[in-house]
């Protein structure tokens, strides 16, 4: 593709310093640099790609986008403040736009983004008929078909190669989880969304944006790439991006009566919500079979997206009472025992709390937690989920969740500090599979046992590997050794 359809409504449109040339190839990992590629180079926080320019040339990279030319190296330079918002844009041309010719509905947030996402491709596949792709955590989905997914949101090159295999296989609607990494990143460089919805935002990735307003900052730039925007406004962050967002708002919530889609007259169930929903016309009543206070919220945004896309809610909520549970969102596993045993991704405080109150309003006898916290990544949290935990619980296990290049003890060490002084209702085992077995051998009939922080993943991140480790084969382990 010509250099010029690469760069067309990028901040290097009209940069004339680089001749017009063919370009083959676009990549910023310099090991799959080819003849004729165009290489960009990223400073990220823990490598500068500008290290990799020299490389590229000499595997004969055309040209090569970043922030500083290197001194010393002659070009050909396409030089910008923002190389992967340029990137971003220039992936979207390489694979011919793709996301034009679909309506695109990005979600963002710190907790609620999966589930959301797994509600509305549900309800537009039984309300529209659509073929529906889907971007986020767990999966990625091209109607029913499942590709791996490494990342919330891809980078900017897999997420158009993506969306132009969504096109190609005849989707006409794709649902996204957009990370803040993301955002901040500009891997959605290019995109258009229809709507985006944010669900909430509490503490979390604050190794990567430094601070709470640099992570809500971050999560705004969503809002500056769709026509219509449907916010929380229980959410403080919510109300404070609705002033700012550059489109149409829909708000939605519980508590605050102004909000166009408001839940009230809630039921918490065991395996269930129940509550009715007021719109500016009409109120309807909805059960949504995942429990969890959460689930209310995540409804509550996919309605308010519906209502905005123009769907009727009453066959929206019909959809939605036929929803399959989302792999390890409040996911409750058989076991042969008179307990429960439920599997959680919260790895947030704010997450932990909510799922532990949700779990002590149905339990009906102790509850048990068992979670960690991840190494590598924001430590200032784990003295606060400890607290939680511990005031929340009857009992906790403490144990590893991908440590990655940390000392596993050290990081339960931290976690511990913020038990309450004299606190005594704890294990500490860091090896998690030896835990899950500590936890379902201490459980007892009408107890809850909640396995937090993996959630869907099947792996545990020690050191610089990642070793399989999936809780519900563990669980099923436990019982058949239990048998012997």
């Amino acid at each position: 593709m010509l250099l010029t359809k690469l760069l067309r409504g990028t901040a290097l449109e009209d940069q004339v310093a680089v001749s017009d040339r063919e370009i083959t190839g676009l990549t910023c990992d310099s090991r799959t640099v080819t003849p004729g590629a165009l290489f960009a180079a990223f400073r990220g926080s823990r490598t500068d790609g500008n290290r990799f320019i020299r490389e590229a040339l000499d595997k004969g990279a055309t040209a090569v986008l970043c922030q500083t030319p290197p001194a010393g190296q002659d070009g050909p330079w396409l030089v910008t403040d923002d190389p992967r918002a340029v990137f971003g844009q220039m992936a979207a041309h390489w694979f011919g736009d793709p996301g034009r010719r679909m309506t695109l509905i990005g979600v963002t947030g710190t907790n609620g983004k999966t589930t959301t996402t797994y509600l509305l491709k549900t309800i537009l596949e039984q309300t529209l008929g659509a073929k529906v792709g889907l971007i986020g955590t767990n999966q990625n989905l091209v109607g029913h078909e499942v590709l791996p997914a490494r990342r919330t949101t891809p980078d900017a090159y897999t997420l158009q190669a993506l969306l132009a295999k969504m096109e190609g296989a005849g989707c006409s609607h794709v649902v996204m989880e957009v990370s803040s990494h993301a955002l901040a990143q500009g891997r959605t460089a290019g995109l258009r969304f229809r709507t985006g919805i944010f669900t909430n935002l509490t503490r979390d990735h604050l190794d990567f944006h430094g601070s709470m307003t640099a992570y809500r900052q971050a999560k705004s730039l969503l809002f500056r790439q769709c026509d219509s925007g449907c916010f929380n406004l229980d959410d403080n962050s919510g109300r404070l991006l609705i002033r700012g967002a550059d489109c149409r708002v829909v708000t939605f919530g519980v508590n605050q009566r102004r909000a166009e889609i408001r839940a009230r007259g809630i039921r918490l169930e065991p395996d269930r919500v129940r509550f009715l929903v007021d719109t500016p016309q009409e109120t309807l009543p909805v059960t949504v079979p995942i429990p969890g206070r959460f689930t209310v919220y995540n409804a509550l945004g996919t309605l308010a997206c519906c209502y905005d896309l123009g769907i009727p809610l009453a066959k929206a909520i019909q959809a939605l009472e036929k929803v399959p549970p989302v792999k390890g969102r409040l996911e409750v596993v058989p076991v042969p025992a008179p307990y429960t045993v439920v599997i959680d991704y919260a790895h947030t405080p704010d997450a932990l709390e909510q799922v532990l109150a949700d779990a002590r309003r149905v339990t009906q006898g102790r509850l048990l937690c068992l979670f960690g916290c991840g190494g590598d990544r924001d430590k200032t949290k784990r003295p606060v989920m400890g607290e939680i935990a511990a005031s929340l619980s009857d009992l906790v296990i403490l144990t590893s969740d991908n440590p990655r290049t940390e000392d596993p003890e050290a990081i339960l060490d931290q976690v511990a500090a913020g038990f309450p002084r004299g606190f005594a209702d704890y294990h500490r085992e860091p090896d998690r599979r030896a835990a899950i077995a500590l936890a379902l051998s201490l459980g007892r009939a009408g107890d809850v046992i909640l396995l937090a922080g993996k959630g869907h993943e099947t792996y545990q991140e020690i050191g610089k590997n990642r070793l399989p480790l999936d809780e519900r084969e563990e669980i099923a382990s436990f019982f058949q050794k239990s048998k012997v």
